[in-house]
């Protein structure tokens, strides 16, 4: 393995700005019991939210400076991952698409400037490990009609090359990263990007300011302000744009396990992320009906209509008390941000509203709930307080 002085410098963590914001509010319990969890992708380390990284303005990545340290990666590779930011950086392209390259690079090269044992002019060059994948090279592994050796071995040039394929797809900002990914590689293995949102997610945070929590507004990066559709540079959205008026696990509502955000009946619910949809059905009430096609009513049990998707990470999100059937079925992929059913007042329910939960590690049950405001707020989606 060829090494610099300068990679082997040292580089010492930097972490600051922790930002969670709670809410202390008071209303209706909407939970459904727990489910057995068969096909799942990925589960959440030990960093079960983004860090915490503060949002704005965007840090231009210092590449010569200190940088943050990761478990999943060392030294080198961080570094690696600052130099394709800080090209996405220098071209203008949104911070959605530093997450999408940081994951594609995880996928190919784990981060890592690979030579080709196939390609013996690539040995002579820097590199931090050997790869035998036909004749790709370098982070992205990619092949000779990429560019030359030299081109495919420079970190800085073989990211331009990616960045200036990635901002010919079609809408790239609001498709599925593994979408995005595979029209820009067309890899042998198109669904394997999608496990490395999460991180990528986590390192652009740490790296640029927060930048992950940033969404593209009239051309300017605007921090915590995924609604309507719109996509933050994590891949979250909030599920719908209304207020949240009943709190996770308040003392009055200890069992809460979400929060209940007030909209009209009727008005769309977006998936928060993209995911597979592990259940979409009539969740039955305390007596075992299966009645979801009228309104609910306090005590009656259960969530109504509801959807629960799993995310990338091991995250789990669900949505409850929906009018009519959801939109989508079991094991559907569904983009972020695209419709999966309507608000309602179905099961346990005191007048429409949407019940909403996050859960870590695929935990269905109760025991993987976590609050829902900080963490979509981590991810540049926040769930908007009361008025």
């Amino acid at each position: 393995m060829s090494d610099t002085p300068r990679r082997r410098r040292a580089r010492l963590g930097v972490i600051a700005a922790a930002l969670a914001a709670t809410l202390l509010l008071l209303c209706c319990a909407g939970g459904t019991a727990a489910f057995f969890l068969t096909g799942l992708s990925g589960d959440a380390k030990d960093g079960d939210t983004l860090a915490g990284w503060g949002c704005g303005p965007i840090r231009p990545v210092d590449i010569a400076g200190e940088l943050p340290r990761f478990t999943e990666y060392g030294d080198a590779q961080v570094r690696n991952a600052a130099i394709i930011i800080k090209v996405g950086q220098e071209l203008g392209v949104p911070s959605r698409g530093w997450v999408i390259a940081l994951a594609t690079a995880m996928q190919e090269s784990a981060l890592r400037n690979l030579a080709n044992q196939r390609v013996p002019a690539s040995l002579v060059r820097p590199h931090e490990g050997v790869g035998a994948d036909h004749d790709s090279l370098g982070l992205f592994q990619q092949r000779p009609g990429w560019g030359t050796v030299a081109e495919r071995m420079n970190p800085a040039q073989t990211s331009r090359k990616f960045y200036e394929k990635l901002l010919t797809v079609r809408s790239w900002q609001n498709r599925p990263l593994t979408v995005v990914a595979q029209r820009v590689q067309v890899s042998a293995y198109p669904d394997a990007y999608a496990k490395h949102e999460d991180l990528a997610s986590r390192m652009v945070g740490a790296l640029a300011g927060g930048a992950a929590r940033t969404v593209e507004i009239n051309g300017k990066a605007v921090c915590d302000a995924a609604e309507r559709g719109q996509i933050a540079a994590s891949g979250w959205t909030a599920p719908i744009a209304g207020q949240v008026g009943s709190g996770f696990r308040t003392a009055g509502r200890p069992s809460h396990n979400g929060v209940d955000i007030g909209a009209a009946k009727g008005t769309e619910i977006r998936a928060a992320a993209t995911g597979r949809v592990l259940v979409a059905r009539c969740d039955p009430d305390n007596r075992g009906r299966r009645d979801c096609d009228v309104d609910g009513h306090p005590g009656k049990g259960g969530c109504g209509w509801f959807v629960d998707l799993l995310h990338s990470g091991g995250y789990i999100t669900r949505y409850c008390h929906m009018v009519v059937k959801p939109q989508v079925r079991p094991n559907q992929i569904v983009p972020a941000g695209e419709v999966i059913g309507q608000v309602g007042s179905s099961g346990n329910s005191s007048g429409p509203h949407l019940h909403f939960e996050v859960h870590l590690r695929s935990d269905r049950s109760s025991r993987g709930a976590v609050d829902p405001v900080p963490f979509m707020r981590e991810r540049g989606a926040p769930l908007r307080g009361p008025a």
